[in-house]
C-alpha cells in the first residue's frame, strides 16, 4: 500500500515507517516544511491549516502520529499546545480526506489511554467512559475530529496508545539513567496503574490494524498486563542489579512539572486491550520483567 505518515521522525513513527517498507509498502512523509526537490514526502502546516491534497489523493491509508509531547511544565501555553496539536491537527487530515475524489480507505488515528482519565485499579476497555480531567478532555476531541472522516465513508480507528517502553526514549529513556546509579524510585504513592506496551508490540499492533479491515473506532493499545508505577519502579530495579528504595515526592513533580502536569504523572489508568486481543493479535511481551530484560538485553544476549 501506498502509506502517508504525520510523525514519522518521533519515537514510534520511526520504527513504524521502517516496519512498513521493510514489509514493502510505500511510505510517504507528511513534513512540517518545504519538501526538497525530489523528495517523497507529502507537505503540511496544521497551524496555518495547510496540507497538500494532490498527494493525499493518491494514497491508500493514512497513519497520523503527529502531536505536542505532553512532558514538561504545563504552562497555559504548553496546555494550548497539546491540545491544538492533537485536535487542530487531526481536523486538516480528517476533513481533507473526507472531500478528496479519491478517499483513503483507512485511517489510523493516534489517541492515547488519558481519555480514561484517573480511574485508579479499575479496569478499562474501550466500553469504559471517558475521564474529565484535562487530557481526558484533550483525547475526547482528538478522536472527534476523526468523525468526519468516518461519516465520509473512511475506516477510521482510534488508537488509544499506552505507555510506550524502548530505551532510546519516553518514559523508560527518561528513567534509565537514575536507576542505573541507584536513584530510581517510584512517583508519589507508586500505586498508580502504568498501562504499557513495548515499542515492538505497539509496532506490529498498528500493523495489525492497517490489515484488518473489519476493526474501527477505539483501540486500546497496551499490554494485557497493566502493573502500578511502584511494581514498574522494582522490576527496573531488579533487571538492572540496582535498589529501589525511595519515591519522587510529589513536591518534587511539582516544581518540575506544575500543578497539573505532576497531578498527571500521579494519574494511572489500568487499561485491558479487549479488541485487540479479540481480533487475533499476539503479543511479544506480556510480562513487565521479562520486557524490560529483552529490552535492555545486549544484541548477543538477544539472539
Amino acid at each position: 500500500m501506498k502509506i502517508a505518515v504525520s510523525g514519522s521522525t518521533g519515537l514510534i513513527g520511526t520504527a513504524l515507517t521502517k516496519a512498513l517498507a521493510q514489509r514493502g509498502d510505500d511510505v510517504v512523509p507528511l513534513v512540517r516544511r518545504a519538501v526538497r526537490p525530489g523528495e517523497r514526502a507529502l507537505a503540511w502546516d496544521p497551524d496555518g491549516g495547510t496540507i497538500d491534497r494532490a498527494g493525499l489523493e493518491r494514497v491508500d491509508a493514512v497513519i497520523h502520529l503527529a502531536g505536542e509531547n505532553v512532558f514538561g511544565r504545563w504552562s497555559a501555553a504548553k496546555k494550548q499546545r497539546i491540545r491544538d496539536s492533537r485536535v487542530k491537527g487531526t481536523q486538516l487530515i480528517s476533513e481533507t480526506l473526507a472531500t478528496l475524489q479519491r478517499r483513503p480507505a483507512t485511517l489510523l488515528a493516534s489517541s492515547a489511554i488519558g481519555y480514561y482519565g484517573d480511574r485508579g485499579a479499575e479496569s478499562l476497555t474501550e466500553e469504559s467512559d471517558p475521564g474529565d480531567d484535562f487530557l481526558a478532555k484533550v483525547s475526547r476531541d482528538w478522536e472527534a475530529a476523526t468523525q468526519v472522516a468516518a461519516r465520509a465513508g473512511i475506516r477510521v480507528v482510534n488508537m488509544r496508545t499506552g505507555v510506550v517502553l524502548t530505551p532510546t526514549g519516553g518514559a523508560l529513556g527518561t528513567m534509565l539513567p537514575p536507576f542505573r546509579i541507584g536513584l530510581g524510585g517510584w512517583v508519589g504513592s507508586g500505586n498508580q496503574y502504568v498501562s504499557w506496551i513495548t515499542r515492538d508490540d505497539i509496532i506490529n499492533a498498528m500493523l495489525h490494524l492497517l490489515d484488518r479491515r473489519d476493526l474501527s473506532g477505539p483501540v486500546n493499545l497496551t499490554a494485557p498486563t497493566p502493573v502500578t508505577n511502584r511494581e514498574l519502579a522494582k522490576s527496573l530495579g531488579k533487571v538492572l542489579n540496582r535498589p529501589v528504595l525511595l519515591p519522587v515526592p510529589g513536591f518534587a513533580l511539582g516544581l518540575a512539572f506544575g500543578s497539573e502536569g505532576a497531578a498527571m504523572l500521579q494519574s494511572g489508568q489500568r487499561v485491558l486491550p479487549a479488541r485487540l486481543i479479540a481480533s487475533g493479535f499476539h503479543f511479544g511481551c506480556t510480562e513487565v520483567e521479562s520486557a524490560l530484560r529483552h529490552l535492555l538485553a545486549s544484541p548477543q544476549e538477544r539472539r
